[in-house]
């Protein structure tokens, strides 16, 4: 499972629906990178818009302690956003950028959005540093031409698979679709929001259909292996908890690696969530050492 699970969650606890202020959100990061579980855990996503923020809280002895905050940035303000965002990320000595996250803004035309996205990232993005460029679940006209253009760029995709409405929540055939397409023109890729539980579900808040994490890693070897969008469907909309983690369990290293390797992480505004869900399934636990196993 360690194949599978590594780094596998990053931090979003200051988006919705957690809405956590900054302070709060960083200093339970920094739990988080301690605690037992803590393979799971990927880096903290912070918005452009709260650079300067985030600036003034890491002056602070206890929420700058080492090491430095690992950050994925995620740009809000549209391609001409990127370069200083990049730049004050790069500069500050107490962030260690991992990834950057940008979303096409003009989905009349997402190729040309995704072409001057690209440009900017050619002349901005440090070496050590990946991108994930967001589609839209809605597939227009142009989403093939802009997916292309994001491979060519070599970047990675990010799919939103969730929010605080229905709409937000794309359907199995939607997220299918988006899959094989990424995979198709061999893109990695990310999910972000709505991933809260392992397993599909109703949320009985709010009545929306949630996807499963595990479902989405089982989705993505499905289609490694050459299912097709049905198949990939009936993966993903397996509501059987002992099935799904039975066949999580059954991938050995490899193939977990392999799943991994392309269904690169997913954001969750919640750790708590993800790991009582692995604890209950049986799929992580706290050894005696006091380390996930």
């Amino acid at each position: 499972m360690r194949a599978l699970l590594d780094t596998l969650v990053d931090d979003a606890a200051i988006f919705p629906p957690g809405n956590l202020p900054l302070a709060p959100a960083i200093r339970e990061h920094r739990g988080h990178r301690t605690a037992w579980y803590s393979d799971l855990v990927g880096p903290f996503l912070v918005s452009d818009s709260r650079l300067a923020e985030l600036g003034r809280l890491l002056s602070d002895r206890e929420l700058s302690a080492e090491p430095p905050l690992a950050v994925s940035l995620v740009v809000t303000g549209g391609a001409g956003a990127l370069e200083p965002a990049l730049t004050w990320a790069e500069r500050d000595e107490r962030v260690r950028l991992r990834s950057v996250e940008i979303a096409l803004r003009d989905e009349d035309d997402l190729a040309r959005n995704a072409h001057r996205v690209t440009l900017v990232l050619a002349g901005t993005l440090p070496a050590d540093v990946t991108a994930y460029v967001e589609l839209p679940h809605d597939r227009t006209a142009s989403w093939g031409a802009a997916a292309d253009a994001v491979a060519e760029a070599g970047h990675r995709l990010k799919f939103r698979t969730g929010g605080e409405t229905a709409e937000a929540h794309p359907d199995p055939a939607e997220l299918a679709h988006s899959l094989v397409a990424a995979l198709d023109r061999e893109l990695a890729f990310k999910c972000t929001a709505g991933l809260h539980h392992a397993v599909r579900n109703t949320a009985p808040a709010t009545g929306f259909e949630q996807h499963g994490f595990l479902n989405v890693a089982l989705a993505t070897r499905a289609v490694l292996d050459g299912a097709g969008v049905d198949e990939v469907v009936r993966v993903l909309t397996d509501r059987n908890a002992v099935s799904v983690a039975s066949a999580a369990a059954d991938l050995d290293a490899e193939a977990a690696g392999r799943i991994r390797s392309w269904f690169t992480s997913f954001g969750s505004c919640s750790i708590a969530e993800p790991v009582t869900d692995l604890v209950e399934l049986g799929l992580l636990s706290r050894d005696p050492a006091g380390v996930a196993s």
